[in-house]
C-alpha cells in the first residue's frame, strides 16, 4: 500500500487520541470517509458514505453514533491537529512586516430543505440570504513546501437564539481576538467592518474597505477665527465615485508609493491618521491604503491599525487567501456541499469536521511528494485533488498497526432494548382533563 496512505492513518491516531474508547475508532472511520472523498459518490450521505468503505452494519451505525453523539469537540481536534502541525516542523508562519496574518471568514453549508433550520447565510448567486448553517473560521497563515496554507485555529458556530449574521460575525472576531498574540494580525474581508473590529477591541488588525467607504481626519482643522470651532476632522474619501449624477472627487492623498512587481508597475496612495466618519475625536486611528494594479479596474480598498507600508498592507491582506481554500477544499473536492444529517448537533459538527478535513487534506498535499494521478501527468503538482484520488483508490488500511486504544467498545448491549424500543422519549405532561392512557407521550 502506498506510504502516503499509512501516513493519513499516522495522523489520524494523534488527533483521536484523548477522545474516549470506542468513540475515538468511529470518529477515525468518519474522518477516513471524509478525506476519502467517499461523500461525493453518496451525495452528502453519511451512513452510504461509511458503508462504501466495505464496513459491516454495525460498525456504520457505531461511526455514525459517534459522529451525532460522540464524547468529543472540535476544540479538542483542532488541538491536536496544531500539536501535529507544530510537531513535524515542516509549516512556518508568515510575517509581513513583524506580523503573523490570522485570517477570519465565515462559509455557510446550504440547507434548504432542513426543517426548522434556525440560521441563514448570504448566497451571492442568489442574491440574498438562505436557510444554512454557517461556521466561522479562524486560520492561521503560514508556508510549506513552496504553498501557502491555513492551519485552522478555531470554528465558531453561529450563537444560539441569534439568528443574524451581523450577531454570528461578531462571535467570530471575538473569538479571533481573545486568541491573537502581540506578534498575530487578524485580516478580514469587507463583510465584518472597521466598527466590529473596534467595538470588540482587536489590536491588531487589517481589512479590506467597500468602494464608497469614508472617513475623516483624527484631527480637526485649524480654527479660522470665524464661526463655531471645528471639532471634527474633514471627510476622506479614498476613490472617486457618482452617487445620484453628482461625481464626488477623491481626496488627494498623504503619500503615494510606486513599486515593480513582475514588469508591472503598482502604485498604492497611503491615508494616515484616520477614524471612522461618527467617531468621537479619541477614538482609535487607522489608516487606508489604495493599491492600483493595472490588471484590475477597481483598487484594492485595504484600512489597517498597524504602522504598516503600503506595499506590506497588501502583501498582508493577500496572505488571507488559505482561509478561502479551506471551505473549497471540504466541499468541493470532499464532497461535504451537500449534507442530509438532521439532528440539531450533527447539523453542527458535520461542517466542522468537513472543514477539518479540508484543512488536513491541504497540509498532507503540501507536505509529501507530488502523487501524479495517471501516466499523462509528467509534472504533478502538490494539490488536494491528487491526494484525494489517490486515497479513493486505495482501501482502508486495516493492515495498519493502529494502537491498542483505538477499537470497538467491547461494550454488553444484548440486554437492552433496540429499534424504536430503545429511543429514550420523555412522556409529555398532562393537562386538566387529558387521558393519562399508556402510550401518550409528546412523540406519539
Amino acid at each position: 500500500m502506498h506510504a502516503t496512505v499509512y501516513r493519513v492513518a499516522t495522523v489520524l491516531c494523534a488527533l483521536v487520541v484523548g477522545v474516549p474508547l470506542g468513540t475515538n475508532w468511529g470518529l477515525v472511520l468518519v474522518l477516513w470517509t471524509l478525506l476519502t472523498g467517499r461523500l461525493l459518490g453518496t451525495r452528502g450521505a453519511v451512513i452510504p458514505a461509511l458503508s462504501a468503505l466495505g464496513l459491516a452494519p454495525v460498525v456504520v451505525r457505531r461511526g455514525w453514533a459517534a459522529l451525532g453523539q460522540g464524547a468529543w469537540t472540535t476544540e479538542q481536534l483542532l488541538g491536536a491537529w496544531q500539536a501535529w502541525v507544530a510537531q513535524e516542523g515542516e509549516w512556518q508562519p508568515h510575517r509581513v512586516g513583524g506580523y503573523v496574518p490570522v485570517a477570519g471568514d465565515v462559509t455557510g453549508f446550504w440547507r434548504p430543505h432542513l426543517r426548522g433550520c434556525p440560521t441563514l447565510h448570504y448566497s451571492a448567486v442568489a442574491g440574498k440570504a438562505l436557510l444554512a448553517i454557517p461556521l466561522g473560521l479562524v486560520v492561521r497563515i503560514g508556508s510549506t513546501g513552496g504553498q501557502r496554507v491555513g492551519v485552522p485555529v478555531a470554528l465558531v458556530r453561529a450563537p444560539a437564539g441569534e439568528s443574524s449574521p451581523r450577531a454570528h460575525d461578531r462571535a467570530v472576531v471575538r473569538a479571533a481576538g481573545a486568541g491573537l498574540t502581540a506578534e498575530e494580525a487578524f485580516v478580514v474581508d469587507r463583510a465584518f467592518g472597521i466598527a466590529l473590529l473596534q467595538a470588540e477591541a482587536v489590536p491588531s488588525w487589517a481589512a479590506r474597505l467597500p468602494k464608497h467607504f469614508i472617513a475623516r481626519r483624527a484631527t480637526p482643522p485649524a480654527y479660522s477665527g470665524r464661526g463655531r470651532p471645528p471639532t471634527r476632522g474633514g471627510v476622506v474619501r479614498p476613490l472617486a465615485r457618482e452617487r445620484r449624477g453628482k461625481a464626488l472627487p477623491a481626496t488627494p492623498p498623504d503619500a503615494v508609493v510606486t513599486w515593480e512587481e513582475e514588469g508591472r508597475r503598482l502604485r498604492a496612495e497611503q491615508w494616515t491618521d484616520l477614524v471612522l466618519p461618527d467617531a468621537a475625536r479619541d477614538a482609535p486611528r487607522f489608516q487606508v491604503v489604495a493599491v492600483h494594479d493595472p490588471r484590475y479596474k477597481t483598487p484594492l480598498l485595504v484600512a489597517t491599525s498597524l504602522p504598516l507600508t503600503p506595499r506590506e498592507v497588501r502583501e498582508l491582506y493577500r496572505d488571507r487567501w488559505p482561509v478561502e481554500q479551506v471551505p473549497l477544499s471540504a466541499k468541493q473536492l470532499l464532497g461535504a456541499a451537500r449534507q442530509f444529517v438532521s439532528a440539531p448537533e450533527t447539523c453542527q459538527r458535520l461542517p466542522e469536521l468537513a472543514l477539518l478535513a479540508g484543512a488536513m487534506l491541504n497540509y498532507l498535499a503540501a507536505t509529501q511528494e507530488p502523487v501524479p494521478t495517471g501516466f499523462w501527468d509528467r509534472h504533478p503538482r502538490r494539490t488536494p485533488g491528487r491526494l484525494r484520488r489517490l486515497l479513493a483508490d486505495a482501501p482502508f488500511p486495516w493492515d495498519y498497526p493502529w494502537p491498542a486504544h483505538l477499537r470497538p467498545k467491547a461494550a454488553v448491549t444484548a440486554h437492552l432494548p433496540k429499534g424504536w424500543f430503545g429511543q429514550r422519549r420523555r412522556a409529555a405532561p398532562l393537562t386538566p382533563g387529558a387521558s393519562s392512557a399508556p402510550g401518550d407521550s409528546a412523540a406519539a
